[in-house]
């Protein structure tokens, strides 16, 4: 994924400062993040995280009203045209509402290739995409793609490569600009260790001060560009996805500069002291990485970031580093070098030599996974390895007595309370094990273990396991699990499991399993399942699945079931999803658009490409109709269809004079509705009535009209048509009270039993549809 297209989305949004102008100025965004590309393709895993991050940025400095942006996730090519259009129609009203200036930015991230953007299978050519960026009413329009070879979209005007943005343009700036991540024929990357794309990561980084050359305390579109051109071209180059080199079409004209972002829009402030320096990592409080710098000696710095808990991590050739703070409302912040604690840094071995060295990862977008070479190389201070502890408490242990005031690792550790920097082998302990920075093998306790870096292997004790970084290992507890990473074979408890990272495996239960990234694997619990990313795999609870990204698979609950977009199936009391590529199975099913079936009592949509299943099924884009008709049983009847296209509910009910308006008639039916043509359709359903008294409605009638429709029709108006066709009609009655004569046409009876009969007959029905 690319900077570039990110930065010219922000650029357009914020092009004319407010400050710069007399009047109003309306900013609108469609920030757009699709991981499916289509069966053929590698989903990804940050287009839509990146989407996100990038409308979260525009809100908190970009001056963006919430009102005027739009997010869309994983949609196909149907959504993506008709958010266009509603752009469209949001910018003309925009300009109607006396504002002026109407600025627009279109972010998209996602699959693509050199002829246009892969959406779920989808193709939406270049052609068609600038048509509809060049139907925008508005005084500057910017287009960011983040996706492979989307230099193409760049080329189809004839633009060529250049310096961006050599002129700074801003208040009275018009014109558009197309910024793509890569050349028509490269990859555009993203990578685990971001957790994003590497452009639009940088890009975002700059956003919040990172970029602030001027140290005026706004990020103008130079600034923000160069920084994330630099930083993605430094990252990219050795990783074997290779070097991005971003592509252009630019025609802007006019004066000023272009303000991305203004850091005085937010209430707190993070205020980077002169003796600062190194490379800084700063992660909020769930973890995820929002801001990536290189801090320099002699210059102070101040990034823009929303009032929180953060932790920050700096790396110097020396060594590593850590700092936590809280910025507070109406309060900047100062971070200087006596706010960080050492820390060790965590070790691999390369096979070229002895040094340890830190690895980072990248897949290309659209492509299959890429691994980049060490980054890298840290000077570790060395352990000492003592093979076996016995401890009473760690002060009191064969490591305090073998190696005082050192770093040491033990192979195997026994005793009451067990510690030491890390273990790999086993630790058995009768109230608690305490590593420093790692375990691996078996830690078993009967009352707690706690690792504060990563671990590995087992971890089983009745109070609770806690590992501050990633785990690949089963935790097991009869009280809680919490891992601050991600975690790799799973967790077991009869309290609750944590994981603040991405879970692959299993998470079981018996009261709730969270999952602060995606999920791959089981999630089961008697309560509640949450996932704050994508799942593939089982959600299954008693009470509750929640799902942040995409599901695929199946999600299964007693109580409900909530997921952004679904390939799969949901099946619950109530189920709610965005995009549903399967099946919803449940009492309510609310989604947008839904290819397959819906089967419950009630269904909401807004359009189903398959079959909506149920007593009441709504559909925004399916079809509502009211029919008057006649029938040799009523002279007058009243039915209401709605539905999807192809499949209706029906709602009936009829009175005629011909028997002195004594009875009416209530009933629901389920039906097909073909289209023959551009005028002509045909109705087939199958209908279930009770006659009543109109005098004694609720009298205890025991009846039931069946009937089976065909309707042939012809559309004269838009909202008119006639409609005509024969009826088969069985009437069963339960006793003589209810034994009718119904019909004005002949008919034939049976009796069943003494009490029971049947009448049976072919009818007709006339009439007409609005």
């Amino acid at each position: 994924m690319s900077a570039s297209r990110v930065f010219a989305l922000l650029c357009l949004l914020l092009a004319a400062p407010a400050f710069a102008e007399t009047g109003p100025v309306r900013r609108l965004a469609l920030l757009v993040g699709v991981n499916d590309g289509g069966p053929e393709r590698v989903r990804l895993r940050y287009a839509v995280s990146d989407a996100r991050s990038f409308d979260k940025v525009l809100g908190e400095l970009g001056g963006v009203a919430p009102g005027d942006r739009r997010v869309l996730v994983d949609v196909g090519r149907a959504g993506l045209l008709e958010a266009l259009g509603e752009l469209r129609a949001r910018t003309e009203a925009a300009r109607g509402s006396g504002a002026s200036r109407v600025e627009v930015l279109v972010y998209y991230s996602g699959h693509s290739d050199e002829e246009g953007l892969l959406l779920k299978g989808e193709r939406l050519g270049y052609g068609e995409l600038r048509r509809a960026l060049n139907a925008l009413p508005a005084d500057v329009r910017i287009a960011v793609l983040d996706s492979c070879a989307s230099g193409a979209f760049a080329r189809a005007k004839g633009g060529t490569r250049r310096p961006a943005f050599l002129v700074d343009t801003g208040s009275k700036v018009k014109g558009h600009a197309i910024l793509t991540s890569s050349s028509e024929d490269e990859v555009s990357q993203e990578s685990d260790r971001l957790g994003a794309s590497y452009f639009t990561h940088h890009l975002i980084s700059g956003l919040r001060g990172a970029a602030d050359a001027t140290r005026d305390g706004r990020v103008t579109l130079n600034e923000a560009y160069q920084f994330a051109f630099h930083e993605t071209l430094a990252r990219t180059e050795k990783t074997r996805g290779g070097a991005q080199h971003p592509a252009y079409d630019i025609e802007l004209a006019g004066s000023g500069d272009l303000v991305m972002t203004d850091l005085r829009a937010t209430s707190a402030g993070l205020y980077l002291t002169e003796a600062l320096e190194g490379r800084l990592f700063v992660r909020d409080e769930a973890g995820t990485l929002v801001v990536e710098l290189q801090k320099l000696p002699g210059r102070p710095a101040e990034l823009g970031l929303a009032p929180g808990r953060y932790q920050v991590r700096r790396e110097l050739e020396s060594g590593a580093s850590e700092a936590a703070f809280t910025l507070v409302e109406g309060q900047r912040t100062p971070l200087a070098p006596a706010s960080f604690q050492a820390i060790p840094l965590e070790a691999t071995v390369s096979r070229g030599g002895p040094e340890a060295v830190a690895v980072a990862s990248a897949a290309p977008v659209g492509t299959e996974a890429l691994v980049a070479p060490a980054v890298a190389t840290v000077a570790m201070a060395p352990r000492m390895r003592v093979p076996v502890s016995l401890s009473f408490i760690p002060p009191l242990s064969t490591n305090a007595f073998r190696a005082p005031g050192q770093r040491v690792e033990n192979q195997f550790a026994f005793g009451l309370v067990n510690g030491g920097t890390a273990v790999r082998g086993g630790a058995l302990s009768l109230v608690a094990n305490w590593y420093d920075e790692e375990a691996h093998g078996v830690l078993l306790s009967t009352g707690i273990n706690v690792v504060r870096g990563n671990a590995s292997g087992l971890m089983a004790s009745p109070g609770a396991n806690i590992a501050s970084g990633h785990v690949e290992a089963l935790q097991m507890a009869a009280g809680v699990n919490v891992a601050g990473g991600d975690v790799r074979v799973g967790q077991m408890s009869a309290g609750a499991n944590v994981a603040g990272g991405s879970v692959w495996g299993v998470q079981f239960a018996a009261g709730g399993n969270v999952a602060g990234g995606s999920f791959s694997g089981i999630q089961a619990a008697a309560g509640l399942n949450v996932a704050r990313g994508d799942l593939t795999g089982f959600q299954g609870a008693a009470g509750g699945n929640v799902t942040g990204g995409s599901v695929r698979g199946v999600q299964w609950a007693a109580g409900f079931n909530h997921a952004g977009n679904v390939t799969g199936v949901q099946a619950a009391l109530l189920n709610v999803g965005g995009d549903v590529s399967g099946a919803q199975l449940g009492l309510v099913n609310v989604a947008r658009v839904v290819t397959g079936v819906q089967l419950g009592l009630v269904n909401v949509s807004e359009e189903v490409k398959g079959v909506p299943i149920g007593l009441l099924s709504f559909e925004k884009k399916g079809q509502f109709h009211v029919e008057l008709y006649g029938s040799d049983i009523q002279l007058t009847n009243l039915a209401v269809k709605f539905g999807g296209k192809y499949v209706y509910t029906t709602l009936l009910g009829g009175i005629g004079p011909d028997d002195r308006l004594e009875r009416f008639s209530l009933g629901l039916g389920l039906g097909v509705h073909l289209p023959l043509g551009e005028r002509m359709w045909l109705d087939g359903d199958v209908a279930g009535s009770s006659v009543l008294r109109v005098r004694d409605p609720f009298g205890g009638s025991s009846n039931v009209l069946g009937q089976a429709r065909l309707m042939f029709g012809v559309q004269l108006f838009e909202r008119f048509a006639l409609f005509g066709g024969p009826t088969y009609n069985v009437y069963f009655a339960g006793s003589d009270r209810d034994r009718y004569t119904l019909t004005t046409l002949p008919a034939r009876e049976q009796w069943l039993n003494a009490s029971t009969s049947v009448q049976y007959w072919p009818g007709v029905q006339l009439g007409v549809r609005i």
